[in-house]
């Protein structure tokens, strides 16, 4: 069994009416694909009491009625899913690039990253904007992404004090994460900078401008490429 993937799906019973599936102990792509294969068989085909299937990094929750069906029989269904995660119409992932305007008020905290880390700022931009990022699941607002891939010359703690907002599209870093605001919301994370993008937008045709399983890429821009995608609407 390879590290933090397991042989076979684990169960366990969350609350009254929730099952939690696990494929792994760990934060992998190997497993998150098994998570996504599985909400993909049970989202094409609900088992008959399923209500919501909900994703996250090494699992998903299926939400079912009691008044239809048992944690037992829900068992019995995922286990055999399992055998046919190959099967699974899965998306295809798309790299989505996002414009990100790296310090001065937009990133107050980017000169703390920096010199935690042992770099300056050019260091910091640099590394943050040369790998493309996983997203393994969305969730905590709508169109936060929890992405993986940080490199580790980047970790960097919270802060002690959560600020009470937040701007949305702040670009945070928060220990061995990286991730974007969405939503003006409180947070902890330490702010390198802002993307002029509206990452979820519930007028659009598609609310979001991505979907778990696509890879974001950080691309830096001028004070004045932000103002004007702003002026612009953003996406």
């Amino acid at each position: 069994m390879a590290v933090g993937l397991f042989t076979e799906p684990q169960f366990c019973i969350s609350g009254d009416r929730m099952l939690l599936v696990a494929f792994g102990d760990t934060i992998d792509l190997r497993v998150n694909e098994k998570v996504r294969a599985m909400t993909a068989l049970l989202r094409k085909d609900p088992p008959e009491g399923v209500a919501v299937v909900v994703p996250a990094y090494r699992s998903l929750a299926v939400v079912y009625d009691p008044l239809v069906t048992t944690p037992g029989e829900l068992r019995t269904i995922l286990r055999r899913l399992s055998t046919r995660l190959a099967d699974a119409d899965i998306p295809p992932p798309c790299t989505v690039e996002i414009p990100v305007c790296y310090g001065g008020d937009l990133g107050p905290d980017i000169a703390f990253v920096a010199e935690h880390n042992g770099l300056d700022v050019r260091d910091v931009i640099a590394i943050h904007t040369a790998r493309p990022y996983h997203i393994y699941t969305i969730g905590f607002a709508p169109g936060f992404c929890y992405l993986g891939g940080l490199d580790e010359r980047l970790h960097t703690p919270r802060l002690e004090t959560p600020r009470v907002v937040v701007a949305a599209g702040s670009v945070g870093i928060a220990e061995a994460q990286t991730g974007i605001y969405p939503l003006d919301s409180p947070g902890g994370w330490r702010l390198i900078g802002r993307t002029p993008l509206k990452l979820f937008d519930a007028r659009r045709e598609r609310p979001f401008l991505y979907q778990t399983g696509d890879s974001l890429r950080f691309v830096a821009i001028s004070p004045e490429e932000y103002r004007l995608i702003r002026e612009e609407g953003g996406a």
